[in-house]
């Protein structure tokens, strides 16, 4: 079984385990409705936000599968600025990143999604999945900056993008 979710480092941020006391600065952070624009929806009030991150903190109902979300803190600001998420079920992680719009152009998701990686691979993952809406070239860019690359397969509309952690040894 993987583990819960741990604090990560990098050379600029922390993934901090999500708490559901981060729900008011990240609600601020996630305010922008542009942030909705590939994924649909709109900001969430923070009484929403607070109910998700609850939900998240207590794990998933399918006991064959592992929530683990974190809050991207820039460690120079000890501030956050967004979310990363891995669905893990099985050798197979599903991944999603989330930056405010305030912060975005600065590597910031890249950085993260990378340092999400890296735990993944030192947590038993073999195979890291990422859907990504077929014109949100800013969220392609984190993926190939985290070694996934584009496949041919689309899911609800979106592109799958993978990255295998198998060393390959033939």
């Amino acid at each position: 079984m993987t583990p819960a979710a741990e604090a990560i480092e990098t050379p600029r941020l922390r993934l901090l385990p999500l708490r559901v006391a981060d729900a008011e600065e990240l609600a601020l952070v996630l305010a922008d409705p542009a942030l909705h624009t590939f994924i649909g929806g709109a900001p969430a009030e923070v009484q929403t936000v607070r109910a998700r991150f609850a939900r998240w903190v207590v794990g998933s109902p399918d006991p064959a599968v592992t929530w683990a979300n974190w809050g991207i803190q820039l460690r120079a600001e000890e501030c956050l600025v967004g979310t990363v998420q891995a669905t893990i079920s099985g050798s197979e992680a599903e991944v999603a990143w989330t930056v405010g719009t305030g912060w975005q152009g600065r590597g910031i998701a890249g950085e993260a999604a990378r340092g999400l990686v890296g735990w993944l691979r030192g947590h038993g993952v073999d195979l890291v999945l990422a859907h990504i809406h077929p014109d949100h070239a800013a969220s392609a860019r984190v993926a190939a900056a985290a070694g996934l690359a584009a496949t041919d397969r689309l899911v609800d509309g979106e592109v799958e993008w993978r990255l295998s952690l198998v060393a390959d040894t033939e």
